[in-house]
């Protein structure tokens, strides 16, 4: 068995580093910093996508996200915390399949923070959003990613909290969880899978018992 994870909502929250990110970044080109709803609604997006949709001109938006990541790189460790149960899930899941990250998170500081956690030996590939044209939900990352593994005769799980993890999945071919741990509700997950469970640790007992 294979199994992809998300990580914003699903792993981990860092809600408070991307929040203060964006706050830094408003405040440094001078302009009024949005509703931390509506910021939270966007996660998940790649930073392009949210910062376009919070209204920032298309000719600046590179420039605006480079002073994100900037931020996001000093503070992400000291700001970021494991979600409940994620770490017994991934050291769960890790006992009885292959696993992998896709996200669309930066995936230099994405690996740092698993790192941080203790986790990144438990996977063998990470995919994050420069390592991809087409960033969730695309198929893209999930097959890049899949590159990485025998998947003959392998039953393969993506297991996500937004629509967009759910998507990249139904568009890569793949069977998908949804989680309540993050930032999607159950009603925007029911629309693209019938499999939905609290956090990552139910989920990954569920695909246990499929063993």
């Amino acid at each position: 068995m294979i199994i992809l994870f998300d990580l914003d909502g699903t792993l981990i929250d860092s809600t408070e580093a991307i929040l203060e990110s964006f706050h830094n970044s408003f405040l440094f080109y001078n302009l009024p910093i949005p509703a931390d709803e509506k910021i939270t609604a966007l996660i998940g997006h790649p930073l392009d996508v949210m910062y376009k949709e919070l209204g920032v001109q298309e000719d600046m938006i590179w420039d605006i996200v480079a002073t994100y990541k900037e931020h996001y790189r000093q503070i992400s460790t000291q700001k970021t915390i494991l979600l409940d149960n994620a770490k017994e899930a991934v050291e769960s899941a890790a006992e009885f399949a292959s696993l992998g990250i896709v996200t669309t998170k930066t995936g230099e500081y994405s690996q740092v923070l698993m790192e941080y956690f203790e986790l990144m030996d438990k996977f063998d590939v990470l995919i994050g959003r420069e390592h991809v044209k087409h960033p969730k939900p695309h198929a893209e990352p999930i097959l890049k990613a899949l590159e990485h593994f025998n998947t003959q005769n392998e039953e393969i799980w993506m297991i996500g909290d937004t629509k967009l993890d759910l998507l990249s999945a139904k568009n890569a071919g793949i069977n998908s969880i949804g989680v309540l741990s993050g930032y999607g509700t159950k009603k925007s997950l029911i629309e693209f899978t019938n499999v939905i469970f609290r956090d990552s640790l139910e989920a990954v007992n569920y695909l246990k018992s499929r063993k």
